[in-house]
């Protein structure tokens, strides 16, 4: 059973509760990003573990010279802006930066 609207506007047709009045509900989404991470050389055990102890992280490749490039799976940006922030702030860490975001919509 169809239900219409009485009347047909444009936030309606572009919603899609042109044929029904329920809420859109948008689909699940994620966040991945791709880090690289300049760290002291004599401490890269410590800072891999530390940011293998955080949610979502995964290491994908190491340098001995200091450098590791972590993946970062998170549900939503904010929650991976946290998790960025959280290892530039980890005692050793000279620098984290992005060089991969993408947006998975379901």
């Amino acid at each position: 059973m169809l239900k219409t609207h009485t009347a047909l506007d444009r936030r309606a047709l572009i919603t899609g509760r042109v044929l029904a009045a329920d809420p859109v509900i948008s689909p699940p989404s994620g966040e991945i990003a791709s880090i690289v991470v300049q760290a002291s050389p004599a401490r890269l055990d410590t800072v891999e573990a530390s940011i293998l102890g955080l949610d979502g992280c995964e290491i994908h490749g190491r340098d001995a010279r200091g450098k590791l490039i972590v993946v970062v799976d998170a549900p939503n940006a904010g929650a991976l802006g946290t998790t960025m922030n959280t290892i530039s702030s980890l005692p050793h860490v000279h620098s984290a930066c992005l060089v991969f975001h993408a947006i998975d919509v379901g």
